[in-house]
């Protein structure tokens, strides 16, 4: 075949099939964000080093890159979060709307330290409009209350894509597009010294990374000057409650950045 023709149905068959077994091979869960074009944003700065502690507030700076405010005309006026929700309104940018109950925006402090990101709304969420309130949501309040020794309205909650996928797919390309400048907003508003992932969607979302999470967790990353800690997500732990001494090793690492004391059996601290 001459090398200016393009390739056949066949051999771009057997390319795709090659390449989605290789990202098989390495542990990933579905395709990342990344693989669109569209879902692209700025490239993520170069980690840290491990006793580096990157600082997110006063500079004043926004965390968000000019073209997702292009993307979104009006977005970068959005100087608080009820700006933010009033911005999105009754979303319709992307396929997901029409079978939404509700829109699920995020909860919490406004001003929260630190935040936790996960990856989509499921149906109790969907319901209530509300993140994390079915039963994984349940396991990470009790790891914010009962590990972390603060109330979870002390933190911020919010998820990458805030509409709830059919069957509670993995979220497409097109739709971590659509909403990827209302997280990243989020994140600038809010601008938390820590952000802790939750599960491989959301951090493979947030990172622009095609490794697993088991690879990815308890290590520190870098979110444009944020610290960016990797975890697994508690729908996870809820079917493998033997990891839940790893998740517990990655919130103390969080807690250690923020000065936070680490409560011991019982309630006190250490």
């Amino acid at each position: 075949m001459d090398a200016s023709s393009p390739p056949n149905r066949r051999t771009l068959v057997a390319t795709i099939r090659d390449y989605v077994e290789q990202l098989r091979e390495e542990g990933m869960e579905g395709l990342p964000a990344a693989a669109s074009g569209a879902a692209r944003s700025a490239p993520t700065a170069p980690a840290p080093a491990a006793d580096s502690a990157p600082q997110a507030g006063g500079s004043g700076a926004a965390l968000v890159p000019t073209e997702l405010f292009s993307k979104y005309p009006g977005l970068e006026k959005s100087t608080t979060l009820d700006e933010l929700r009033h911005f999105i309104g009754d979303c319709q940018r992307c396929k997901l709307a029409p079978r939404r109950i509700n829109l699920v925006f995020g909860v919490g402090d406004p001003n929260a330290q630190l935040m936790f990101v996960g990856e989509a709304p499921g149906a109790d969420e969907d319901a209530r409009g509300e993140p994390f309130v079915g039963r994984a949501g349940q396991l990470l309040t009790d790891i914010i209350e009962r590990g972390m020794g603060i109330r979870r309205a002390e933190v911020y909650i919010c998820n990458v894509i805030k509409c709830r996928p059919p069957d509670n797919r993995n979220p497409e390309p097109d739709e971590v597009a659509a909403c990827e400048p209302f997280l990243f907003r989020q994140i600038d508003l809010v601008r938390p010294r820590a952000i802790v992932g939750l599960g491989s969607f959301a951090v493979q979302a947030v990172l622009k990374v095609k490794k697993p999470i088991s690879k990815l967790r308890g290590n520190w990353h870098d979110f444009r000057g944020i610290r960016f800690m990797p975890t697994f997500h508690p729908a996870y732990l809820l079917r493998n409650p033997g990891d839940k001494r790893l998740v517990w090793a990655d919130i103390q690492e969080v807690m250690k950045f923020l000065g936070m004391p680490i409560p011991r059996r019982g309630g006190s601290a250490s």
